[in-house]
């Protein structure tokens, strides 16, 4: 079923302004998606959309004018926000996912992490919510992939403890509740640093001076478009199977270390590559990440939930305005 909602629209006629009166038709089923600002809150927002469904985005300093601004620290206002929306389903996007950052200001990332996810954990429940929780292939340690849904934890950086703790609170307080494990993601970003695996795009393109890259670290790069619809289609069939629910995950298939991401945009834009440099040494002095933190995704692919876009085609889709070649960018997408 759907609803209907007047809405008020402004019409510009020579001499004078004629206020119009409209019935908007509304979807009846609502998802409330916190972090709808970030890279992959923003995806999931536009995958709900697109299929029928009211959403409501919130966010927190990039949230207005198209979002909802929310505090998540705020329990009252996350309650009174959920009361009045009495959303069908919860993703829960919102996270401090930068593990320098989490280690730097532990308390901050705690309270964002593991208190403010707690607390959406219960007021979901409250008003029979599906809550999608992601959270993250550093809860492991890497050492002995692939990792099935449950295998044991063992995360190496407080980034990784914090994601493992939202985990638990949000399963003690909701047993109803989803949670949904991925790697590092990639897609339309606002900015390049805004992900892990496009940051590295200048040092690509600006082929003058050599780059070192890390060709150590295995990483699953992820396409935020591929999660969003996992999502859904999670969210959809839990709302037809309510036994639909526990862990799950979803990774990328291609298996690549940094300097291997590098050589593939090189390749997805034809710009060459003989300036980066693999670097096979441990890291020194840096967050420790797992080596090889590959998810075992067999659970949700028995569901008949999933989608893969390949990565050369994915990293072209989400890269191609940052391009300094504005005639290569014109020729191909024009």
């Amino acid at each position: 079923m759907e609803g209907r909602e007047k809405q008020f629209k402004i019409r510009f006629i020579p001499g004078w302004v004629e206020i119009v009166q409209e019935d908007v038709v509304v979807p009846s089923r609502r998802v409330l998606i916190t972090g709808a600002t970030g890279l992959l809150g923003r995806s999931v927002y536009n995958e709900f959309k697109e299929n029928d469904w009211h959403v409501l985005g919130c966010g927190f300093s990039r949230a207005r004018p198209r979002f909802e601004y929310l505090n998540l620290l705020d329990a009252a206002a996350v309650k009174a926000l959920i009361q009045d929306f009495k959303p069908h389903a919860i993703v829960h996007c919102a996270a401090e996912r930068r593990p320098d950052i989490v280690e730097n200001q532990p308390e901050s990332a705690s309270m964002l992490n593991v208190g403010a996810s707690e607390n959406l954990a219960k007021e979901a429940a409250e008003v029979g919510a599906f809550l999608i929780y992601i959270s993250s292939d550093y809860v492991f340690d890497g050492t002995n992939p692939p990792y099935h849904e449950d295998s044991l934890p063992n995360p190496l950086n407080l980034y990784g403890k914090t994601k493992l703790e939202g985990e638990r609170v949000v399963l003690q307080n909701n047993d109803g509740a989803a949670i949904l494990r991925v790697p590092v993601l990639y897609g339309d970003v606002e900015k390049l640093e805004e992900s892990a695996v496009t940051i590295m795009f200048d040092k690509v393109q600006y082929s003058n001076k050599s780059a070192n890259m890390d060709h150590l670290q295995q990483r699953f790069p992820t396409y935020v478009k591929d999660v969003a619809r996992v999502c859904l289609q999670l969210t959809e069939k839990r709302l037809q199977n309510p036994t639909i629910k526990g862990i799950f995950h979803w990774s990328g298939s291609e298996q690549m270390t940094k300097y291997e991401i590098a050589c593939a945009m090189a390749d997805a834009f034809n710009l060459p590559s003989s300036h980066l440099r693999a670097i096979t040494d441990e890291p020194v002095g840096a967050t420790p990440r797992p080596w090889n933190p590959k998810l075992d995704c067999s659970k949700l692919e028995a569901l008949g939930i999933g989608q893969r876009t390949p990565f050369r085609v994915g990293i072209r889709e989400s890269l191609w305005p940052f391009l300094v070649d504005k005639r290569w960018r014109q020729t191909v997408f024009h």
